[in-house]
């Protein structure tokens, strides 16, 4: 019997319940839009050339020590080779009448950072910096209140705020951008370039500065940052600064459902990015059905490069969350894309079509192969009958990042989350022809991208249910299964021997990286309560373990000193 689990009312809508029209900003009142009203269109990259890039900080060779990105590199694998890590530590205790963490009542941790009500995007970092999404219900800055998706930059070593992104909400509702659910999408630092996926449906490159160094690229920040309805924000050396923005409604004719979540690939000169194109507020109607589901931009003007047109959207079920990883496929950079079809799909990451309709041209992506996730027998019932989605027996699509690891590709398929529980599959995909190498069907329904400890080939997988399960990542075969006894949004991610994940009910828990441990008879390494529900994946970087809770970013250490203050 498992325990009751504690489901934060918004945040079990994060990607599932609908609403119709528009949603006024209930925290706010005076910067609601009135009914149909927009925010003013931001005009197009002036054409003015944004300063080159530095090369990238991840590399697969030669790999930094920082976390530049959702998955750490381009093979989007929940692994880091760092050793010496935390073992345990204490989150401390909130100070009376506040939602500030009493760093006296703490262990190992350098500093905990105030995030909004609600944060579900991952931690990255890179160059110093500490990037992560949030939402604006604890303000940083009294020009800004109410309901925004917010990006903060932090500094490493202490956690103070250097600049911070500020993206008003859509006004065509929840349906399309959840109230309270900030920005989701994890980070992309790429040399003095940051990439991220705003709450409207928008592509930013922003200076990893922020306006510190000048304002560069884009010029049009200050209207940018003002809410419908209200005049320009002047901007301060406290913001983000703008390179360019590539909007995916405005240029694809996207609608995104509920929330646009997608943490961008960058491989070489472009940028992968999901378009979370997906249902209106009905669940029964795909506007959108011929709008691309992942595309690609050259990354130093914002300008679209290519397009998949091989009819997912078409096909999708409910939408399209999945970020797009890379690899090699048959020695060729390639990028995998879970889609919200229920396939996994591989295209070239550099060979492009031109196809000319009227006086439009389309760039599109080349499809290297395709493979259904979806067993037969998860698409029927006994009697032959199509399973109509979204029942618990039937088909699903993928939320989970593809991750590549030494010329396989692994996925597991999953629902929304206020879908329930149900049947799943872990798949492992030869990375050259497609083909299946093995699968495994005791995992249950999951958002979760799998982590393999590549010094020993272990491959750890979670489903929403709140299971853990440890295989051989080369021939699938089961080590153990824990169960945390909760429901389970995020990924886990493995170094220095230790498993850690977190999970609904906010616990985060340490699990050894062997084949041996049993579950029956072994305790965990270390299992802690962060107060409030975890639903971002833990990362390492220099040393440092980051946590991000719902309401605070952790950056705990393996020392015994204590930070003077919380951030």
């Amino acid at each position: 019997m498992k325990k009751q689990t504690f489901i934060s009312p918004v945040g079990i809508l994060a990607l599932g319940l609908v609403g119709a029209g528009c949603e006024s900003d209930k925290v706010d009142p005076p910067v609601v839009p009135a009914p149909g009203k927009e925010l003013p269109e931001i005009p197009p990259p002036s054409g003015k050339a944004a300063p080159a890039t530095k090369p990238a900080v991840y590399t697969i060779a030669g790999e930094s020590r920082d976390w530049p990105s959702w998955g750490r590199n381009a093979h989007r694998n929940l692994y880091s080779p760092e050793k010496g890590l935390p073992a345990s530590f204490d989150p401390g205790k909130f100070k009376k009448g506040t939602e500030d963490i009493d760093m006296a009542t703490t262990k190992n941790v350098r500093w905990a950072a105030k995030l909004g009500s609600q944060a579900y995007g991952n931690t990255t970092v890179a160059g110093g910096k500490v990037f992560i999404g949030t939402n604006n219900e604890s303000p940083r800055d009294k020009r800004h209140v109410g309901d925004r998706g917010i990006v903060y930059c932090l500094d490493e070593k202490t956690g103070e705020l250097l600049w911070q992104l500020v993206v008003p909400k859509l006004a065509a509702g929840k349906a399309i951008d959840w109230e309270y659910l900030g920005i989701c999408s994890s980070p992309t630092v790429d040399g003095d370039r940051v990439y991220i996926v705003s709450n409207r449906c928008a592509i930013l490159c922003l200076d990893v500065e922020g306006l510190k160094n000048g304002n560069q690229g884009y010029q049009d920040e200050a209207k940018f940052m003002a809410s419908p309805g209200k005049p320009p924000v002047k901007p301060g050396p406290k913001d983000a600064d703008v390179i360019w923005r590539y909007d995916m409604r405005a240029e694809l004719g996207v609608l995104p459902h509920n929330i646009t979540s997608s943490a961008v690939l960058v491989m070489g000169d472009l940028v992968f990015c999901t378009t979370s194109n997906g249902q209106d507020w009905s669940h029964e109607n795909l506007p959108s059905p011929q709008a691309p589901c992942l595309i690609a931009l050259n990354k130093k003007d914002g300008t679209l490069a290519g397009e998949e047109s091989s009819g997912i959207s078409k096909r999708t079920l409910h939408c399209n969350w999945s970020s797009p990883g890379g690899g090699k496929v048959k020695g060729k950079d390639a990028v995998f894309f879970g889609a919200g079809d229920g396939s996994l799909y591989a295209f070239s990451a550099t060979e492009f079509k031109d196809e000319k309709d009227g006086k439009e041209t389309y760039h599109l992506m080349k499809e290297l192969w395709k493979h259904d996730c979806i067993p037969d027998e998860y698409k029927k019932d006994k009697d032959g009958e199509e399973i109509k989605y979204p029942d618990a027996e039937g088909r699903s699509e993928i939320i989970a990042t593809p991750v590549y690891h030494k010329g396989h590709v692994y996925v597991a398929v999953g629902q929304d989350p206020e879908h329930g529980e149900g049947v799943g599959i872990l798949s492992c995909i030869n990375a050259d022809t497609g083909r299946k190498v093995w699968d495994y069907r005791k995992i249950q329904r999951t958002l979760s991208t799998v982590a393999i400890d590549e010094s020993n080939g272990l491959l750890f997988a979670v489903d929403y249910t709140g299971y853990v399960y440890c295989l051989d990542a080369k021939t699938g075969k089961e080590h153990w299964i824990y169960d945390t006894k909760a429901h389970m949004w995020s990924s886990p991610m493995v170094a220095d021997g230790k498993l850690y994940i977190g999970d609904e009910d906010g616990d985060l828990t340490v699990l050894p990286s062997r084949a041996d441990f049993n579950p029956k008879k072994d305790e965990p390494i270390f299992e802690t309560n962060m107060l409030v529900p975890i639903y971002a994946t833990p990362v390492v970087a220099n040393g440092t373990l980051y946590i991000g809770t719902q309401t605070h970013l952790y950056a705990v250490q393996a020392s015994k000193k204590k930070s003077a203050s919380a951030k």
